[in-house]
């Protein structure tokens, strides 16, 4: 297995072993607090239809025609027959404020300053707009957002820090993003991050608030993220009291919700005691990961037993796990399928395209891909993916840059795997969320796909699915792939759907008809050997439902 220099062997034992003794030390030196009591009007909002919930990144096209900016920002969600049931608007700038405040700074931003100058407050329309289409409403707050330069763009490397982190060093960490991130083992950091956010749940009818630590890791001292995991959970705490006395004076419930890492050795790498937030009844909603299609969705059920805790897998299609940027919609069938097979109790798409190419084209906006519109019809239920074509994949590594955390890093991932000489053996675990062995006669062909470096000899890789000896039907030596870069290193995911295929590119494809008695709802084996003398890469594998 490999593992990133941060998540190397000692290190995941280390923090492993930490959150199965960790709190015992804890709690020889200071009293537990007692958990957070909760009434049943708020058992009840956790408890709404949420199918698929949609975090939008609402920053372009600031200052555009409002009207027309609303129905561009909703034109998904107002279609007919979509599956969206709450919308969780992502527009934070914790430095700067993008709504009347009297704790932060305007973001002075021109197509802001021209909707301010027209009197529009954009959250309040928002939340307004939200609520007229009788959908729940969250507001997302980055744990560290980037600086901003004026026209609302990221300042990247070259911009200076804000003046917040200036007058407050101790409230920073130095850390790789170069303005610094924040740090919330200050008790000022925490404490202005309640203030800030109090305003907002205070003059915005929101039904919750979640809390995105994926943007951006780390916010404790890298190397000590365990050791200090408790100022993150008092911040959980203080947040959770805080709405719950603002839910109070407004007779209505506000839910809390967290994004975190896919497993749970991620979350104790990164300071997250999610155990103790579910004895503390600090959270309502776990949203897992961002780019990870392996969620450890039966990991945390068993961690949050006994409380009333929803479990949300996010497919973020911008930084996407490599070589699956802008999928066809049979890969986010099978996404979804297995998804809701491990138990999900919704799903979160993150930087998904919110309007048809049409109307993308006409706001001057890169359109995504048509797949985005058709998912958000489907894979919200079980029921409305049945008898539905699927792609079952396993995830490839790679990694957006966000380095020192375990937070968006896929670098455990099994794939690209070499075979180095004869003899080598591999075994990779490809779940599958369709019960195949039970809808033969519904099935019209199952195929196992191996996409393999370089032009391999079929006689030289022996394939077993399950046990099974297989043989290819197809062996294609000619295949293209533009989301693989083999030999040059794969590249940080990110960015539109703007690759070229290498003309010098060297893939092979090889298909295997597999009888779906053989295929298990959960883990299959796909075993490899090698027998050639040459070193086999495997870049993917797949496996593709057909049904009649």
């Amino acid at each position: 297995m490999h593992t990133p220099p941060e998540l190397s062997r000692r290190t995941f034992l280390a923090t492993a072993g930490a959150g199965l003794v960790g709190p015992c030390l804890a709690r020889a030196t200071e009293p537990r607090p007692h958990p957070v009591a909760l009434g049943q009007k708020h058992h009840e909002a956790v408890n709404r239809k949420r199918r698929i919930a949609v975090q939008y990144d609402a920053w372009s096209h600031l200052g555009h025609d409002f009207a027309e900016w609303l129905d561009y920002r909703f034109d998904y969600i107002d279609e007919p027959g979509t599956q969206i049931d709450s919308i969780w608007w992502d527009i934070t700038a914790m430095g700067n404020s993008t709504y009347p405040s009297k704790i932060l700074k305007p973001l002075r931003q021109v197509g802001l300053d021209r909707w301010r100058k027209q009197g529009i407050d954009w959250v309040g329309r928002l939340v307004a707009e939200t609520r007229k289409r009788k959908r729940e409403v969250f507001w997302s707050h980055r744990i560290s957002e980037v600086e901003l330069n004026d026209d609302g763009t990221g300042a990247g490397w070259n911009g200076k820090p804000h003046p917040i982190k200036q007058a407050h060093p101790d409230w920073v960490i130095k850390t790789w993003w170069k303005q610094g991130l924040w740090n919330l083992a200050s008790a000022g950091v925490r404490d202005f991050k309640v203030r800030v956010l109090r305003e907002l749940a205070t003059n915005y009818d929101f039904d919750g608030f979640q809390i995105d630590f994926a943007r951006h890791i780390p916010c404790l001292p890298p190397g000590r993220q365990w050791e200090l995991r408790a100022h993150v959970t008092r911040f959980m705490r203080d947040m959770r009291l805080m709405l719950k006395q603002v839910a109070e004076k407004r007779k209505r419930p506000i839910l809390l919700a967290a994004r975190i890492p896919c497993d749970l050795a991620g979350c104790r790498h990164d300071g997250f005691d999610i155990a103790e937030w579910a004895r503390q009844n600090l959270v309502d909603i776990l949203t897992l990961g961002s780019r990870s299609i392996d969620c450890d969705i039966e990991g945390f059920r068993r961690l949050t037993r006994g409380r009333n805790i929803k479990l949300q897998p996010c497919l973020d299609d911008h930084h996407a796990t490599d070589a699956y940027q802008y999928p066809p919609i049979e890969y986010f069938r099978g996404v979804a399928a297995n998804w809701w097979r491990q138990g999900a109790d919704s799903l979160l798409t993150f930087n998904w395209s919110n309007a048809d190419p049409q109307f993308c084209r006409k706001m001057d906006k890169t359109p995504g891909p048509l797949s985005h519109q058709q998912a958000y019809h489907e894979i919200g239920s079980p029921g409305s993916l049945r008898d539905k074509d699927k792609i079952f994949v396993v995830q490839r590594r790679g990694g957006y840059p966000w380095a020192e955390g375990a937070f968006n890093r896929n670098d455990r991932a099994v794939l690209p795997l070499q075979l180095s000489k004869a003899g080598s053996t591999a075994t990779v675990s490809l779940r599958v969320g369709d019960h195949l062995a039970t809808s033969a006669d519904q099935l019209e062909q199952v195929l196992l796909r191996l996409i393999v470096f370089g032009t391999v000899d079929r006689k030289t890789l022996d394939v077993k699915f399950n046990g099974v000896p297989t043989r290819a039907v197809t062996h294609d030596v000619s295949w293209k792939d533009r989301q693989i870069f083999s030999p040059r290193p794969q590249p940080s995911s990110g960015g539109a759907d703007g690759w070229k295929i290498d003309p010098n590119q060297k893939l092979t494809r090889l298909d295997f008809r597999i009888p779906p008695r053989l295929c298990k709802a959960a883990g299959n084996q796909v075993s490899l050997r090698s027998s050639g003398k040459t070193t086999i890469k495997l870049e993917k594998v797949e496996l593709h439902v057909d049904y009649a």
